[in-house]
């Protein structure tokens, strides 16, 4: 049974003092009022200023235009969820799209099962589940379900293990290529192998060119940005979220770009002292190297 600590919060993470504790997660309360998870290992909250169904609309839902790009779509529509954790993203997708006719294929990556386990269990407070509480819950047992609701018909796997790992073995080649990522990995400070330029080179060239793919994800930084340029991706301006004036929008092809970083943007970076991506799962900070800049200059986006 969860207990209530008079706990203060972490810095910078915006809630109240009621902290219900337990195993490795906190289930905190939100200045807005929402509920949501924290790691306590990673000293980090998912979704921590308004809340996980709010951002996972904002974030992923309306940005990724799933809704429009399922119904288009004759076979089945793929998503990558990487980054389980509570299942706040894939929930509030599903519940998004419950009502059209379709096939859905989600395929969610990550480390531990304990992060769903522990939000199913207080699945009252956070929300998010609206319904699909048994289907998350049959996650926990099967690596793989399927089922269909109304019109919409489900395959939801799952693979556990760091994913920088998975994605480099050669079984990754014959996972279904995606239509839509969900990015969502701790901070590169916390989790830097996740964040690390040979990781998006190899996510990039696993992608079907002949599929459009958007990944979205929170971070706005330069450095995060220039890493996806690099990779191959065409890269934009994602919506805001909470206190982010914006996100970011990544591509396989240009058409899918909204709001396409500029050349404006190219001189911004140039001037950062935090562009330069991550060779290797160290986290640091610095300007950019000669070849990078090289790099971004040929770029078609920026031609």
């Amino acid at each position: 049974m969860a207990v209530e600590h008079g706990l203060a919060p972490a810095p910078g993470m915006r809630c109240n003092a009621r902290v219900t504790m337990h195993s490795d997660y906190q289930l905190v309360r939100l200045a807005n009022g929402a509920f949501s998870i924290r790691d306590r290992a990673a000293g980090e909250t998912f979704h921590p200023v308004i809340g996980p169904r709010a951002e996972a609309e904002a974030l992923y839902v309306r940005p990724l235009r799933i809704r429009e790009r399922l119904q288009s779509e004759s076979g089945e529509f793929v998503i990558w969820d990487v980054g389980l954790g509570g299942a706040a993203n894939i929930a509030t997708v599903l519940r998004s799209v419950q009502d059209l006719p379709g096939r859905l294929r989600v395929v969610s990556f990550d480390r531990t099962l304990e992060g769903l386990r522990f939000a199913l269990n207080h699945a009252h407070d956070l929300e998010y589940f609206a319904g699909w509480e048994d289907v998350c819950s049959a996650l926990l047992e099967h690596r793989a379900i399927s089922l269909a609701r109304s019109a919409l018909k489900l395959d939801w796997d799952r693979h556990l293990g760091d994913f920088p790992v998975l994605l480099g073995r050669p079984e990754a080649a014959a996972w279904p290529k995606p239509h839509g990522i969900l990015f969502d990995a701790f901070s590169p400070a916390r989790n830097p192998d996740m964040w690390t330029a040979p990781l998006f080179a190899r996510l990039h060239e696993i992608l079907d060119p002949r599929r459009p793919c958007m990944l979205a994800t929170y971070s706005r930084s330069t450095m995060l940005r220039v890493t996806l340029l690099l990779a191959g991706f065409h890269v934009g301006i994602g919506g805001a979220t909470g206190e982010k004036e914006e996100t970011t929008i990544a591509a396989n092809t240009g058409d899918l770009i909204e709001h396409p970083l500029d050349r404006r943007w190219l001189g911004r970076a140039r001037r950062s002292r935090s562009a330069e991506p991550l060779r290797t799962p160290h986290y640091r900070q610095a300007p950019l190297s000669t070849e990078s800049w090289d790099r971004l200059l040929t770029h078609p986006q920026f031609r």
